[in-house]
């Protein structure tokens, strides 16, 4: 028996994936409890190490960092979005004179590392006598890279769609510019809500890198306080409390991402113009037989 995809598995494959799966799960255990045992056995776990999470200035610098690294992420995210939309219509366009600088922006953009990216905003500029502030440095290096990614993104979502999409638009009259903003990219973007959302994740995380230049976002708080020998060096625990904070951080960006995307599925805008499109390019396409067989369409 099989299927489209792939060959149904028997009762000797079935049983062979499920005594892997539980072969994987007890790895798994195995090196998350090794992990622990080695934090508890080398006192990472002792109340001294954890001290500093006792005092009220502490969780404020924490708050005030994770503000640091939301407003960060915040003006990075829109500024990608924005930089993905334009590059990815200039790359779309009919013109060779704004599709190939479109298309050299984008594959430079995405070649260059974010961390280069960051570098070459915060230690070069001022070579040539132009200083830059690490959060502007931070939002700018974000921007021009996940920008240069999500516009490949949009393109592939619209290059995706059917063509008869397009020449539906056509037939109703629409100019390329309206074609494009009310059947392509509403019904691209939604296709493509969830690699939209995994690269913003992939942005908010990348903030932490941040701290190499000094921005004083999560991690680098985390590691001013993890060296305070007064508190005990907690390198270790301010390293868990950071992660959970950014683990919490992407399952509230994935929760927000998940609802926006059932509002657009409940939503009928770019069903009723598809919807309103396809009968119309019917009835010319009858009319234009029509018109073959009769020499004109008005006898």
């Amino acid at each position: 028996m099989s299927s489209v995809l792939y060959d149904v598995p028997g009762p000797r494959a079935v049983l062979r994936h499920r005594v892997l799966g539980v072969v994987t799960v007890l790895v798994v255990l195995a090196i998350v409890a090794f992990l622990v045992w080695r934090l508890a056995a080398t006192g990472q776990f002792a109340a001294q190490k954890w001290e500093a999470f006792t005092y009220t200035s502490v969780w404020a610098q924490v708050g005030l960092a994770m503000l640091r690294t939301l407003a960060a992420f915040a003006a990075a995210a829109v500024g990608a979005l924005v930089l993905g939309f334009v590059l990815a219509l200039g790359r779309m366009s009919a013109h060779a004179w704004i599709r190939w600088p479109a298309t050299v922006v984008i594959e430079v953009l995405r070649a260059i590392p974010v961390l280069v990216l960051m570098f070459l905003l915060y230690y070069g500029l001022p070579v040539v006598g132009i200083r830059m502030e690490p959060y502007w440095a931070v939002v700018i290096a974000l921007v021009a890279y996940n920008g240069s990614v999500l516009a490949e993104v949009v393109r592939a979502g619209v290059e995706s769609l059917p063509r008869g999409q397009s020449e539906a638009g056509y037939a109703l009259g629409l100019r390329k510019t309206g074609v494009m903003r009310l059947i392509l990219l509403p019904q691209a973007v939604r296709a493509m809500m969830p690699v939209i959302i995994a690269q913003l994740v992939v942005t908010l995380k990348d903030t932490a890198l941040g701290y190499i230049i000094t921005y004083q976002e999560l991690l680098w708080y985390a590691k001013y306080l993890g060296t305070q020998s007064s508190i005990g060096s907690p390198i270790i625990p301010a390293t868990i409390v950071v992660g959970a904070i950014y683990i919490g951080l992407c399952l509230l960006l994935s929760l927000v991402a998940t609802l926006v995307e059932r509002r657009l599925r409940r939503s009928g805008r770019v069903a009723a113009v598809a919807a309103a499109a396809q009968p119309t390019q019917e009835v010319t396409d009858t009319e234009l037989l029509a018109t073959q067989r009769t020499g004109s369409p008005d006898r």
